[in-house]
């Protein structure tokens, strides 16, 4: 009885993940990562706060450096004489590169750390951004330029989320995610609003190369900061240590993928992704081919200025909820997605996503979150390519946009009821009756 109160009823072999439990001095079990106890401390407030507020820039950047080309479209398109459907290509393609490093992304950031991938991959698709315009102009076929730009963003960019998530389970504790990931989730928000609004001035001023100059330099200046000031400088060695290794067997990835809670956050994440990518890559060109007379900049900031304080909100009382008790947090993490329901007739289905969803990953399975969430996102950017290229097929078959709003909310209600009807909040990622067996045995 002693072992077992000493180790609590979460006690398992089978609990290779994130062990906050576990006193860093104490002799665990065999499968515990003992070895690298620094690395399962969470960030005190303080550092978590100044961490919330880079990885917010950071994302905010991100989707600076996204929403360029969208932003853009229009004018490369009439610079470069694309169609509607060439311009669904280029502008799908991202997603084809986003599909193949989501996985890997969360794999590498479950075993180094999160933060490091987050650095490396920020200077790569920074760097990709700035180099854009030389592409376009210096090469024969744009269109063949600008597709495999594109991809390339998207291979770069595909780490980001699968690390934030790994990231978050491993240094932020239960009480506090919400809001660090609604927060640094409404970056995405924000980098769009920035984007749809100076960047369509940019555009209007100094034409459309001034767009991607500007966020590709401002993301490598990201990057190099964060490296000198959180990480200290460090060098090649370090970013190859650390992390928390994690020693899921194919067994236990089976038994995962199983799980009807699992898979109600993977059918309800490829539902939203797909839905916000669609959006984010046609809104601009809806709103030029809709309201030609008016100023670009209005409607590129509109929709966003209202999302990311909904974000912040969502975050907020999802935590505030769970710190005062309010159990299970199945029903908390249902509370923000029945939410979505809400802004439909918006087509902004993900203001409340960052609170439900991208934190019940961390829940169902901390100790893989990262490589989890990376599964999720493949799957939500390889509907985006189909919906996004479909929705330029739509548009010029039907020659309205009526029929592309009528699929994206389809899709959202889709995905909502899902989630209500199957979500869970419970821990997944471990055998619970390998559990009850240890703790009798003992």
């Amino acid at each position: 009885m002693a072992v077992i109160q000493k180790y609590g009823k979460n006690y398992s072999a089978d609990l290779v993940g994130h062990k906050e439990i576990h006193p860093p001095d104490k002799v665990g079990a065999p499968g515990c990562h003992k070895k690298w106890p620094e690395h399962n401390t969470n960030w005190s407030r303080p550092v978590a706060r100044v961490w919330t507020v880079v990885l917010l820039l950071g994302t905010c950047l991100l989707y600076c450096a996204r929403v360029a080309m969208p932003i853009c479209a229009v004018s490369m398109a009439e610079q470069f004489g694309w169609t509607k459907r060439e311009s669904g290509m280029v502008l799908g393609s991202f997603f084809w590169g986003y599909c193949f490093t989501q996985v890997f992304g969360g794999y590498v950031s479950d075993r180094v750390g999160g933060e490091k991938v987050l650095l490396l991959s920020a200077a790569a698709w920074g760097s990709m951004t700035a180099f854009t315009p030389i592409l376009a102009h210096f090469c024969s076929q744009p269109i063949l330029s600008m597709t495999l730009a594109r991809f390339l963003m998207g291979l770069l960019q595909g780490v980001h989320y699968p690390s934030l998530a790994s990231l978050c389970s491993q240094k932020v504790v239960e009480s506090e995610r919400g809001f660090l990931m609604s927060t640094v989730g409404s970056g995405s928000y924000l980098g769009t609003l920035v984007i749809g609004g100076a960047g369509s001035l940019m555009l209007d001023l100094y034409g459309w190369q001034s767009v991607f100059y500007v966020s590709g330099l401002l993301s490598v200046l990201w990057a190099y900061c964060m490296w000198k000031y959180l990480l200290k400088g460090e060098g090649r060695e370090s970013f190859l240590l650390g992390g928390v290794p994690s020693k899921l067997s194919k067994r236990h990835w089976l038994r995962l993928l199983k799980q009807p809670a699992v898979c109600a956050v993977i059918v309800t994440h490829l539902c939203t992704a797909s839905t916000f990518f669609t959006l984010l890559s046609w809104l601009p060109t809806f709103f030029k081919d809709t309201f030609p007379d008016a100023k670009g900049w209005v409607f590129n900031v509109i929709p966003w200025l209202v999302a990311i304080p909904s974000s912040l909100f969502s975050g907020c009382l999802s935590d505030h909820l769970i710190s005062q008790g309010r159990r299970p947090q199945k029903n908390v993490l249902k509370a923000g997605s029945l939410s979505l329901s809400l802004s439909l007739s918006l087509s902004l289905s993900l203001f409340f996503f960052h609170s439900g969803v991208s934190v019940n990953v961390q829940d169902l399975a901390p100790s893989c979150a990262g490589a989890l969430f990376g599964v999720m996102n493949t799957c939500g950017a390889f509907s985006g390519v189909l919906m996004v290229y479909f929705s330029g097929y739509l548009i010029e078959a039907t020659g309205s946009w009526a029929s592309v709003f009528a699929l994206i909310t389809t899709v959202n209600l889709l995905g909502l009821c899902t989630f209500l009807a199957f979500a869970e909040a419970r821990r997944v990622d471990i055998d619970t009756s390998k559990v009850r067996h240890h703790n009798i045995h003992i």
